[in-house]
């Protein structure tokens, strides 16, 4: 080969250098592999979340963006955690889901794409597991758990613990779910003339919300409620 030939062949080379044998551009491959990596993890480990509303009001404010465990599900959810549940099968979607039009809806697709949302998603608090009774309300106007009266120092301003009455015993399998914006939130309660009775089954819950981290002037944990995640466990309750 001469000299000349061999600089051609050089500079072919260098030409195809960042283009697989199939004609397919290297930065592109690297860009597949990276978004099914980040869907895979989003799957089994991790999703993020938009809040839509002011029900979780002043734990969680209407845009702001959570990370939520998939590995905290099932029975690992606990009494007071703030849990992301898919209610497809049971509350339909949120009201007002579907009010969205033109290039906002089409950025709120492609939001819940990225963050694998099935677009009926709610975020609320767990107020009762599988064996717990919950009422509204005590002579004090409190909630009880069993019996003993919860102190919601979460709750939005001036909201009472709920203005609906109820008396329910949470079965197996499901759990009893509120938002901490009370008056404004249409949760377990306004669910009860519906099929399971305001119930969320925990084979529908997509995980336990563990941090807000947008906007960053709002980045924290979110930790479970401690006056009601320390109450124990009813007394030959089934986890799940």
């Amino acid at each position: 080969m001469t000299r000349r030939e061999a600089r051609a062949a050089s500079e072919g080379r260098a030409r195809t250098s960042g283009v697989s044998h199939r004609g397919v551009p290297e930065s592109v491959r690297i860009g597949v592999i990276a978004i099914a990596l980040m869907i895979l993890v989003r799957a089994l480990l991790v999703q993020t979340f938009s809040v839509p509303s002011g029900s979780m009001q002043q734990t969680l404010e209407p845009g702001d963006r959570i990370l939520v465990s998939r590995l905290a599900r099932g029975p690992s959810i606990e009494r007071g955690d703030v849990v992301v549940f898919d209610g497809t099968d049971t509350w339909g979607k949120p009201a007002g889901s579907d009010s969205a039009s033109g290039p906002r809806q089409l950025l709120n697709s492609l939001l819940a794409f990225i963050s694998l949302s099935s677009g009926a998603d709610y975020v609320k608090r767990v107020v009762g597991v599988p064996g717990d009774h919950v009422v509204c309300c005590d002579v004090d106007g409190r909630l009880t758990v069993n019996g003993v009266a919860i102190d919601e120092p979460y709750l939005y301003p001036g909201n009472p613990p709920s203005t609906t009455k109820f008396d329910v015993t949470v079965p197996t399998g499901k759990i009893w779910v509120m938002g901490d914006h009370r008056s404004a939130s249409a949760d377990s309660r306004a669910q009860m003339g519906k099929p399971g009775g305001g119930m969320v089954p925990l084979d529908d819950v997509v995980g336990r919300a563990w941090v807000r981290y947008w906007p960053l002037d709002r980045l924290g944990s979110l930790t479970p409620a401690p006056a009601l995640h320390d109450l124990p466990r009813p007394t030959g309750a089934a986890p799940s």
